[in-house]
């Protein structure tokens, strides 16, 4: 099995930690890879800078299928040009957000998402109410760092955890999701700063939902929906 995870951003600097991630999370026998944009932004922290990502991440997933893939990971949380990239490839693709969004729901009532910036929290809710999902979502909160600043591992550890355990405490969440890909292997100490609370809720990683959503589609042999993901009309197109 050979997933393609594309990073819908031009910073290469996180890619060996990326990487890492993900095969961390790949079982025996698949094979990833992991691709930056040519053209974009650094990061993806507001709707300027998803539509500015939009005809790089197309430009990776027609390549992407050129290659024979199996499945595509657009590593983040907004989901950027997940359902465009369905019409153009006979493959699963996700992003960060429906794969742990669903895993959550299955696993508690009411979903609290924990974010990086205020920015990105009507991107959210505005995801949420696409995909039917509204009524499940307990809340938004935010630690308030950028995604380039999320290297700082204890400091983003300490905010998760504190605004994870506020969430449940005030009736906000049955289950929490790390709101940004970004956010790269943290969930067992966040979910173990819970757990010393007292509180005891999963803590759901977008990264491995994705990885391993892919590969469980790919075992199934599902491929997007032609009755709804569209093959795009021939015409003249540039860009």
């Amino acid at each position: 099995m050979h997933i393609r995870v594309i990073r819908p951003v031009i910073d290469t600097t996180l890619t060996p930690a990326v990487t890492d991630e993900v095969e961390h999370w790949a079982a025996p026998g698949t094979t990833v890879d992991v691709v930056s944009l040519l053209s974009g932004t650094a990061s993806i922290e507001s709707e300027y800078d998803e539509a500015l990502a939009g005809p790089g991440i197309v430009q990776r997933v027609e390549e992407a299928a050129v290659d024979g893939v199996d499945g595509v990971f657009i590593t983040c949380f907004a989901d950027p040009g997940v359902h465009a990239a369905r019409e153009i490839i006979d493959a699963p693709v996700v992003g960060g957000f429906e794969p742990s969004f669903l895993t959550a729901m299955s696993l508690g009532d009411r979903v609290g998402v924990v974010t990086i910036l205020p920015n990105v929290v009507p991107m959210l809710r505005s995801l949420t109410r696409r995909y039917g999902l509204d009524s499940r979502l307990g809340s938004i909160r935010v630690v308030d760092m950028p995604v380039l600043g999320l290297t700082d591992r204890e400091e983003l550890i300490d905010r998760l955890a504190a605004q994870a355990s506020a969430a449940v405490q005030n009736g906000e969440a049955d289950s929490v999701v790390l709101g940004c890909t970004g956010m790269l292997g943290v969930t067992s100490a966040v979910r173990d700063r819970l757990h010393g609370k007292g509180i005891h809720v999963p803590v759901v990683d977008p990264t491995a939902s994705a990885i391993t959503w892919l590969e469980s589609s790919v075992r199934l042999g599902l491929t997007p929906s032609r009755t709804t993901y569209m093959t795009p009309p021939v015409k003249a197109r540039k860009r």
